[in-house]
């Protein structure tokens, strides 16, 4: 009995061992299955999160997502730097240096050169150059391209003129305030600008009388001043700056509503080259009005009252336009021809034809 029961002890053992043995090779064989499954799942975020993969990201590899717009499997655009670059630091201290120069030029010439006066006394009489119409299309454009030029560039300079100095919530509150201001009044600037050219364009069609006035100046500088070289309608001056709006104004519009509506499959390269073209755009433009408001408030006497009250004297129509003052004196029948004596109070005075 004691025998068999050694024996039944022995086999149990021995079933025992063999068991644990099995499990002991069982346990080695899982744990080394893991160790180089481990070992998978650590190269594997070693890579991910590693140099390779950061290298990777920044060669623009695209990943797997979701989203089926462009450019949403690129998690860093690496061209971005090279936009970012450009736009911090040479466009935006270029354009800087630009408007600055801009009014340095027009203030240095204000000093040198003074203001280009009328030569002979005003006769009081006055001749309707601007409809009200007309008026109202340049102030309506005015104000829009002002204001956007202010929120433009308060985008672009804020930072570093307002943003040290004035309280967080404050800054914050203001470039939230220019960023959603230049966003929707950006397309009115586009409107106007269209009707601004089917306005004025025939006016504004450059021919032989402009060489010459661009040969004398104006005759607003040197030894052509108060020359008063001849014109029509428009002089050489008044059409190059409203071709400067035309094409500059059409180029910052478009760019403008390129990144304004973003819904038309547009990439980031197309986003930032228009971004930089926008801006390169309206820095000219802002350049070229610096000149553009110079003249129509200090460099010249009455250029202001004919887009404020629409009628200019006529000693001023005779030297700064003379081609288009002959034009209305030998046109009796033209709306332009009346003019106005301010020397008259008696209504059967007050408007008389041009002999």
């Amino acid at each position: 009995m004691l025998n068999q029961q050694g024996m039944l002890r022995t086999q149990a053992l021995t079933l025992l061992s063999v068991l644990a043995a099995v499990l002991l090779m069982l346990s080695f064989g899982v744990r080394a299955e893991e160790s180089k499954s481990g070992q998978v799942v650590r190269g594997e975020m070693t890579q991910l999160a590693g140099a390779d993969y950061w290298r990777q990201v920044r060669e623009g590899v695209s990943g797997t997502t979701t989203s089926a717009s462009p450019e949403h499997g690129v998690l860093i655009s690496t061209p971005g730097e090279t936009w970012f670059v450009l736009k911090e630091k040479w466009m935006s201290p270029a354009g800087a240096v630009a408007i600055f120069g801009s009014i340095t030029l027009v203030v240095l010439m204000y000093i040198l050169v003074g203001p280009l006066v009328l030569s002979a006394p005003r006769t009081g009489k006055k001749i309707r150059r601007w409809s009200r119409m007309d008026r109202a299309l340049h102030w309506s454009m005015a104000f829009t391209f002002l204001t956007l030029a202010f929120s433009g560039l308060m985008l672009v300079y804020g930072k570093y003129f307002m943003k040290p100095y004035v309280p967080l919530e404050l800054w914050g509150f203001t470039i939230s305030l220019a960023k959603q201001y230049h966003n929707y009044v950006g397309p009115l600037f586009f409107i106007l600008l269209v009707f601004v050219l089917l306005k004025w364009w025939r006016k504004s069609i450059f021919n032989k009388t402009d060489v010459t006035w661009f040969k004398k100046m104006g005759g607003m500088m040197g030894k052509h001043k108060g020359s008063h070289p001849s014109a029509g309608f428009s002089n050489g001056g008044e059409k190059m700056i409203y071709w400067l709006l035309i094409v500059f104004g059409a180029i910052a519009a478009v760019s403008g509503l390129v990144l304004d509506f973003p819904i038309f499959g547009q990439t980031r390269r197309d986003m930032e080259i228009s971004n930089l073209i926008h801006m390169f755009s309206a820095l000219i433009l802002i350049c070229g009005f610096v000149f553009h408001i110079y003249i129509g408030l200090f460099g010249m006497e009455g250029a202001l009252e004919g887009m404020v009250t629409g009628d200019v004297d006529e000693t001023w129509a005779k030297e700064h336009h003379d081609l288009w003052y002959e034009e209305v004196k030998n046109t009796p029948d033209n709306d332009q021809a009346t003019v106005t004596s301010k020397a008259s109070d008696s209504p059967d005075q007050s408007s008389q034809k041009l002999t």
